[in-house]
């Protein structure tokens, strides 16, 4: 497996957050995807617009000086609020790796390198919210998120710090 280093995101690549994002989203079919002005709509460039406020923590995942995967967190509240919002104190998390890289233990690791900076940082939970078939489900539960509320589609998951 090729090495990969974890390391919080520089300035110069808060951009490739909206790759990220467009990556995040689950994808049930493959053969039609779903266009990347997506990642436009309100109710998701809120993960990534304007990143950067105090509470914005991200870590990216590189491999041959190239950036590979990103987690970060943010605390979404006003207006428009993220699909695993639970309260104005909890960081809303998001994982994404470019599909060659996953399955390798990178996203894993991303993801339990955030929990330490979140717990370091003094945050006692996150949340996300996950479609109920996305394989992303097993990985959450893997590194402590569970089950708090769950809807036709989707399940609310929080992971104590």
């Amino acid at each position: 497996m090729e090495e990969y280093i974890i390391r919080p995101i520089k300035d110069t690549e808060i951009h490739l957050l909206k790759e990220f994002i467009y990556e995040a989203i689950f994808q049930r079919d493959e053969k039609n995807l779903l266009p990347r002005s997506i990642i436009e709509q309100p109710d998701i460039k809120v993960y990534i617009e304007g990143f950067g406020k105090p509470d914005d923590l991200c870590l990216v995942a590189e491999v041959n000086e190239k950036v590979v995967g990103a987690v970060w967190t943010r605390i979404l509240s006003g207006e428009v609020k993220g699909y695993g919002n639970i309260d104005e104190k909890t960081p809303e998390f998001a994982v994404s790796l470019y599909k060659e890289y996953r399955g390798k233990g990178i996203g894993t690791a991303l993801m339990k390198s955030m929990l330490r900076l979140l717990k370091d940082n003094g945050y006692e939970r996150t949340s996300l919210a996950v479609q109920k078939d996305n394989y992303a489900v097993k990985m959450y539960k893997n590194v402590g998120f569970e089950v708090i509320n769950e809807s036709e589609e989707e399940y609310l998951m929080v992971c104590k710090l």
